[in-house]
């Protein structure tokens, strides 16, 4: 039945969606940033995954490794350089200087590579792990639903049942009374930027595996990113699952009844109902001021 398969399609995706927004979610929930640049980041990743593994490495897995390395170092020198110099200046310039990044990137990208459609070839990219008579399960979109667990599943050991993560949440919930406590709130901004990073490398991999991309599709994963978020709570983990989940479900489902065109009116309908009815979130604690 074809609606099952959008059904199963739709949360499969939703793991996608979730590892494209789980930096964004982290960059807000912790420093109150909206990272205008996170999509261009994700797809820095995967030109860099791109490159890696057919030019350097030849295994996807080695070039993962050294594109995380390599986005967190990206996401270092963002942070300490530019970003945390203008954080105490008020909401705009740290916006400001993310969307100049924003395309700055797009643009050496496109000098870069061109504008040709690229994808990263594996051997999961085609192929099938179950195949019924009623639905089959994608080798690709079973694997990214996996890995937003795992990740999902790591960042919430390391946010809960460690001293950095509890540096970090305090950050979180009080700058000032972090300070009071010693927590160097600066270098916390720089490590949690370096962990956004460093899921924008895995987004990345994921996204050329998945789907063709191109230098500009950066603000195309931007969106996707902010409707995650937005869906699930600004700074929840599980909330981000969630409301990847949703917004696959929401694509997909728009697409089987209304026709592929309806696809991304679709997701945007079931966002916008959703902020009518809870405005900061399903899954976020936060409170309304």
């Amino acid at each position: 039945m074809e609606i099952v398969q959008s059904i199963i399609n739709g949360i499969l995706l939703g793991g996608l969606y979730s590892v494209i927004g789980i930096g964004m979610s982290l960059v807000f929930g912790i420093m109150g940033l909206t990272n205008l640049a996170h999509g261009d980041l994700v797809i820095v990743s995967t030109f860099l995954c791109m490159i890696i593994a057919s030019q350097v490495t030849g295994s996807i897995l080695l070039a993962l490794l050294i594109t995380i390395v390599l986005m967190a170092i990206i996401g270092f020198l963002l942070q300490n350089f530019l970003i945390n110099r203008v954080l105490d200046k008020g909401s705009e310039p740290p916006l400001l200087v993310t969307f100049g990044v924003s395309i700055f990137l797009a643009n050496v990208l496109l000098l870069l590579f061109g504008a040709d459609a690229r994808t990263i070839q594996s051997p999961i990219t085609s192929s099938n792990i179950i195949s019924t008579e009623m639905f089959s399960i994608s080798a690709v979109y079973f694997v990214n639903f996996l890995v937003a667990v795992l990740v999902i599943g790591a960042l919430h050991y390391l946010l809960q049942y460690t001293y950095f993560g509890r540096s970090i949440r305090a950050t979180s919930n009080d700058v000032t009374a972090a300070e009071l406590m010693g927590v160097n709130t600066k270098k916390i901004y720089t490590y949690t930027m370096c962990l956004a990073m460093v899921s924008a490398a895995i987004a990345g991999l994921l996204v050329g595996m998945t789907f063709v991309f191109y230098p500009s599709t950066g603000t195309q994963y931007l969106i996707i990113a902010f409707g995650v978020v937005v869906i699930g709570g600004m700074g929840s983990l599980l909330g981000t699952l969630v409301g990847g989940i949703i917004l696959g479900l929401a694509q997909l489902l728009g697409a089987y009844f209304f026709g592929a065109g309806y696809q991304l009116l679709a997701g945007y309908i079931v966002l916008l109902i959703i902020l009518t009815i809870k405005p900061e979130g399903l899954l976020s604690t936060a409170a309304r001021k």
